[in-house]
């Protein structure tokens, strides 16, 4: 069974959180939601409230398949400064394991030196990365080497299945077509 960190700061996008633990999970991908202190209870930008099940100082990254980061500015500022997170992205790229990042979280992956040529974010955090290869609009998934990145909220659901594709394909049809994301690539 693949498994999947996904990092959890004061002020993270709770759609975006919520899809990707849920669709992985319905994948039968294990999901460790990671808190960034030992207060395992992280608010989100809209006031929800997630219970972690690890903390991020826990995690041993050899065990990890890929670690995902949901986007709103508050966590993924909290993310892009947490030198554990940082750490973590950094050794999961020298390995070659695979990271996404959705919404303004691609910030916290530049912020590591792992985000690559190719990505997309949420409109105008492309200006905040201040870096070459933004593709706007051309797809709600863009993946180069080993990092996958979305656009926001409303891609949640094709960023999670994108996962579930990578990391257990055998799922993938059947829980696309059961969650009726016929429009997601």
């Amino acid at each position: 069974m693949s498994k999947v960190l996904v990092p959890l700061a004061k002020g993270f996008e709770e759609i975006e959180a919520v899809s990707i633990i849920d669709v992985l999970r319905r994948a039968e991908i294990e999901v460790f939601v990671a808190a960034l202190d030992e207060n395992r209870l992280v608010q989100g930008a809209n006031g929800i409230v997630i219970e972690a099940n690890v903390i991020i100082t826990d995690i041993n990254v050899d065990e990890l398949d890929m670690v995902v980061l949901p986007g709103g500015w508050d966590g993924t500022h909290a993310l892009a400064k947490d030198k554990n997170v940082q750490n973590i992205l950094q050794e999961m790229d020298t390995k070659g394991k695979n990271i996404g990042a959705i919404c303004a979280a691609p910030y916290a992956l530049n912020a590591a030196g792992v985000l690559k040529e190719k990505y997309t974010c949420y409109p105008s955090v492309e200006e905040e990365i201040k870096k070459d290869g933004y593709m706007a609009d051309s797809a709600m998934v863009v993946e180069d080497q080993n990092i996958l990145t979305s656009r926001g909220p409303a891609t949640a659901l094709c960023f999670a299945l994108s996962i579930v594709k990578k990391l257990n394909p055998a799922k993938y049809d059947t829980l696309k077509s059961g969650l009726l994301a016929t429009y997601c690539e």
